[in-house]
């Protein structure tokens, strides 16, 4: 085998542990959300998109920034709206838009949720130092910059 063959090799091994530790991850942090707070991981996603946007957005960039459909979005933001922790108004321009922000209480179920979700991350990840986490952080960001 050819060195170049080689570290073909090796990136395709690389590539399939990182994708291990991906799902392995996202597979525990949904499991925590169901278990430890009777949500799910979609539900959480769309609320923290809200959260970051606290002034609100439109459907159609709430479906863009999650890379889901607009159907997707639409049947979370259906549910959050009926718990009373998420509120959709009509554009008054244009009111086939509509945008959609959180409530007072989705705020505060959010920030609830996110703490709980800081700390199942921590932990997931506790073996790694502070070291660890700058090198890995720094690999990550040099392979999102350079897609081959």
């Amino acid at each position: 085998m050819s060195e170049v063959g080689g570290l073909s090799k090796r990136r395709l091994k690389m590539w399939i542990r990182l994708l291990g530790v991906t799902r392995a991850a996202e597979s525990h942090l949904r499991e925590h959300l169901r278990l430890k707070h009777d949500t799910t991981l979609p539900r959480f996603d769309v609320m923290a998109a809200l959260w970051r946007r606290r002034d609100g957005i439109t459907m159609s960039e709430l479906s863009r920034m999650l890379l889901v459909s607009n159907g997707n979005a639409t049947a979370v933001v259906d549910r959050l709206e009926k718990d009373g922790l998420a509120k959709r108004t009509p554009l008054a321009t244009d009111r086939r838009t509509v945008h959609v922000a959180l409530t007072e209480e989705g705020f505060r179920q959010f920030e609830e949720l996110a703490t709980g979700h800081e700390a199942e991350v921590n932990t997931l990840f506790s073996r790694l130092t502070d070291a660890d986490i700058e090198q890995l952080t720094s690999l990550l960001k040099k392979l999102r910059r350079d897609p081959g």
